[in-house]
């Protein structure tokens, strides 16, 4: 939990709120995840070191001797990566054995289609490509969350429209960083797209992420998703308004008001 909250102010009070058992698997999706997207984002590691390692993970994940696999990838590696992703072993650790073969199936999927994306230098020209993208960093976030709440107690609910929870919250994220992004060469913005297009792109996907959360009924899924999708909400009223992000001020309320 500590290393939840240094990696994530938006999912580490849902998560800390979760019951024993759903709490420490969500939380191992999420560190695991985190741990590969700080490869595939690293300003200093070269691409083909990117793609082999972020490949190796994926493979390591799938091998019988996962935890010797992945000292040998990393080892040279100790000094630039930081420890969310050196400890991924550990995140992997945390998950209940009964639901650990989902968490590391979507991470290894997850690493791979990240490797794909380096590979392409994150080239997007269509909004064919925005939403491959999107599903690779977090649409299939949103699959495998709907697959812990079937695991913890049976809960329902549309896949389609969980993975436009996972890829409206990332549309977010390309907004908010889109100085960021552009400064380091990269342009997630398809071809002609400007701001209106991606916002639009983005309320979208988040109109779907509503009506998801709107079906999932009273339990623990709902209390997870409606932090970071009410947050998601309020960060892309401020960014029409030509502001850039929530103040930590303002992330407080709107937590307070879902739940104290």
């Amino acid at each position: 939990m500590i290393m939840l909250e240094k990696t994530s102010r938006t999912f580490f009070i849902p998560i800390s709120r979760m019951v024993s058992g759903l709490r420490e698997s969500v939380a191992s999706a999420y560190l695991c995840m985190r741990a590969i997207d700080e490869i595939e984002d690293h300003e200093l590691l070269p691409e083909q070191n990117k793609i082999e390692l972020l490949f190796g993970i994926s493979e390591a994940l799938r091998s019988p001797d996962t935890e010797e696999a992945v000292r040998r990838l990393l080892a040279p590696y100790r000094e630039v990566l930081p420890e969310v992703s050196l400890r991924i072993v550990d995140w992997a650790r945390l998950c209940p054995s009964a639901v650990s073969p989902t968490v590391t199936r979507y991470t290894a999927m997850m690493a791979e289609q990240m490797a794909e994306w380096v590979r392409k230098k994150w080239v997007i020209r269509t909004e064919a490509d925005l939403d491959g993208y999107t599903y690779s960093v977090a649409g299939m976030v949103g699959e495998m969350l709907s697959e812990l709440w079937h695991w913890h107690d049976g809960t329902q609910s549309d896949r389609a429209k969980a993975v436009a929870f996972g890829r409206g919250l990332q549309a977010v994220n390309i907004l908010r960083n889109r100085k960021e992004d552009l400064s380091r060469g990269v342009d997630f913005y398809p071809d002609g797209w400007g701001s209106k297009e991606m916002l639009a792109y983005t309320r979208r996907n988040l109109k779907l992420a509503d009506e998801y959360i709107n079906e999932l009924g009273k339990g623990p899924a709902l209390e997870f998703c409606k932090i970071p999708l009410a947050l998601a909400h309020a960060t892309v009223k401020i960014l029409a308004a030509g502001g850039n992000k929530l103040t930590r001020d303002a992330v407080l309320k709107i937590v307070n008001r879902l739940g104290g």
